[in-house]
This record gives structure tokens, C-alpha cells and sequence, in this order.
């Protein structure tokens, strides 16, 4: 049964999650000219995977790779690996706090698909907030539509992924358990990591100059010594914001720390200025304000109507 000190208690952990996750985000911005794209995400990613199958060891828990839903199982995998994927390219010309912003866009994302692949059904309170929403984002990029720099909208291209993500976890969740999920996620990502590292690993396409798509198609492994210590260390830190926000979704109830979830921006607000000195515009603080309000109001219009999609476990 939860209680009011449960509650704090998770309520605690969700904010340490938070902020064990801006800390994970800032480090790419140290090391994105010293390795490439999916050489981060692989690394990072065979960290989490082996800490997560010693965690089932040690707790002696089963170990299930097989899923009730092998089609979806795999679009989901591949929308949450390349959802990511823009977000950390996101992270090499963009503040933490204004990328972190532009992903809370995801629920307007989820209400929209549930609409259409859930069958829910959603008033015009919600869509109301859904359009103030993506006003919030509108401020938030600033956009001259004359030159328009359309990279700006890789964050969003990440919550639309992952709002994809997880409209389908929605459903997967009815047979494959939380670990099974993780697993799913995991693997795939190193395996799609490994095809890209097939293909572009030596570098022969990188024939770029803007840093951005240095990032992504730079050889791998040019600088392991400076670089891998970084890799791993987001790796161990993602384990250990995955242990806070599972902690706070076991004890407490999910209505209550998922609304801070959005603690996240005021974190990178602070990682931000701390260790880059990257100070957000009034503007933008309008914009996030915004986002966060409407994000808040949809979440308790689907909890009045018991049409939430909330997960059990973090999944970054």
C-alpha cells in the first residue's frame, strides 16, 4: 500500500533520477568531438546491458528474450534507438536545457497516437493543450522562417519517436514484462549499433566539416583513451538514474513522481550554467513554462479519464 512518506520518498528518488540524467546528457557535450555517434551509444549501451542482466542474476530473476509481439517488439526498438539518436546530435549545437525542453514534448506526441491506435478518446480540453503545448515549443525554437535551421527540431523528432515508443509499450506490456522490454531495447541497440560500425566505422563517410555530422559518421576509437572513460562513466551513471526512478516507481505511486519527471529541465537548467555557463533566454523560460503546464494538464485530464500511459521504468 503507498503512503505519504512512500510518496516523499519517491518523490526524492525521481529527482535524483532527474538529475543523475542531465549529468549523463552533459557528458556527451565533453567527448562529441572525440568519438562517434554509435560508438557512444554502443558503449554506453553494453554497460547498461551487462549491469541489467547482472541485476536479474543477482536477484535471481528469469531472464525472457522472447516476446509476445515480434513486429512491434522491433519497430519499437528501432523508433527508441534512432528517437535517441537525434537527441544526443541534438546535444552538439543545442543547450541541455533547451533540448531537454523540446523532448518534454512527447506527451502531446502520445495523446495524438493514442488517439488513433489506442482508441482514445480525447476532448477539446486536451487538444486545447496539445496546440498551447506546441506553442510552447514554437517559442521555445524561436524560428526565423526565412532560414530556418530545421536541426533544431531533432529533440522533437526524439519525443515523437519515443512518444512512439511508448504507445506501443502500452500494448507489449499487456504479455512481455518490464525486463523482457529492457532487454529488447538493449540488444537492439547494440545490434544496430554494430551495423553502423559495419558501414561507417572506419570513417570512409564522413566527409564532412560542421562538427554535427563529424559526430555522427567520425571513425570509431580515434581517441578511445580520452573518450571511453566518458563512455562507460554514462553508462554506469545511466544505471544508476535507472536504479533512483525504478526505486521511486516501486515505492511511490506513479501519479504522483511522474509529474516530476519534469524536473529534468530545471536540472539541466543547472548543469547548463554550472559547467558550460549556457544561461537560457527569457524567451525560452516562457516556452518551458509552457511545455510544462500543458504537459501537467494533460497528464491529470488522462488520469480523470484512466487513459495514462505511464511506464513502470525509465527507458533512456
Amino acid at each position: 500500500m503507498t503512503t505519504a512518506k512512500n510518496n516523499q520518498k519517491g518523490i526524492v528518488f525521481i529527482l535524483l533520477g532527474m538529475a543523475v540524467f542531465s549529468i549523463q546528457d552533459a557528458l556527451i557535450k565533453f567527448i562529441y568531438e572525440d568519438a562517434a555517434l554509435y560508438e557512444l551509444y554502443f558503449g554506453r549501451t553494453a554497460v547498461a546491458f551487462i549491469l541489467l542482466i547482472g541485476y536479474l542474476k543477482f536477484s535471481n530473476q528469469k531472464i525472457i528474450f522472447k516476446t509476445h509481439y515480434p513486429f512491434l517488439t522491433i519497430f519499437r526498438v528501432i523508433c527508441f534507438f534512432f528517437g535517441f539518436s537525434f537527441f544526443y546530435i541534438s546535444l552538439t549545437y543545442m543547450s541541455l536545457a533547451m533540448a531537454n525542453a523540446l523532448f518534454f514534448s512527447s506527451p502531446f506526441f502520445v495523446s495524438i497516437l493514442a488517439t488513433i491506435f489506442l482508441k482514445e478518446k480525447v476532448g477539446i480540453r486536451r487538444w486545447a493543450a496539445i496546440f498551447v503545448g506546441f506553442l510552447g515549443v514554437y517559442i521555445v525554437l524561436n524560428p526565423d522562417l526565412d532560414n530556418f535551421d530545421y536541426m533544431k527540431l531533432a529533440p522533437v523528432a526524439c519525443a515523437f519517436c519515443y512518444a512512439i515508443s511508448m504507445t506501443i509499450t502500452k500494448i507489449t506490456s499487456e504479455k512481455d514484462n518490464v525486463y523482457t522490454q529492457m532487454i529488447h531495447l538493449y540488444f537492439g541497440a547494440l545490434i544496430i549499433s554494430i551495423l553502423f560500425f559495419i558501414f561507417t566505422g572506419n570513417g570512409q563517410a564522413n566527409n564532412f566539416s560542421d562538427p554535427t555530422f563529424q559526430f555522427i559518421f567520425r571513425e570509431w576509437f580515434t581517441n578511445p583513451s580520452y573518450a571511453w572513460p566518458f563512455i562507460i562513466a554514462m553508462g554506469f551513471i545511466g544505471a544508476f538514474a535507472f536504479f533512483f526512478v525504478f526505486s521511486a516507481y516501486s515505492i511511490a505511486s506513479p501519479s504522483v513522481v511522474s509529474l516530476y519527471e519534469y524536473s529534468l529541465i530545471i536540472w539541466s537548467i543547472l548543469t547548463g550554467y554550472i559547467l558550460f555557463n549556457n544561461i537560457p533566454t527569457f524567451r525560452t523560460f516562457v516556452g518551458v513554462s509552457i511545455i510544462i503546464g500543458a504537459g501537467i494538464y494533460i497528464y491529470f485530464r488522462e488520469k480523470a479519464k484512466d487513459q495514462l500511459i505511464v511506464t513502470d521504468t525509465p527507458t533512456r
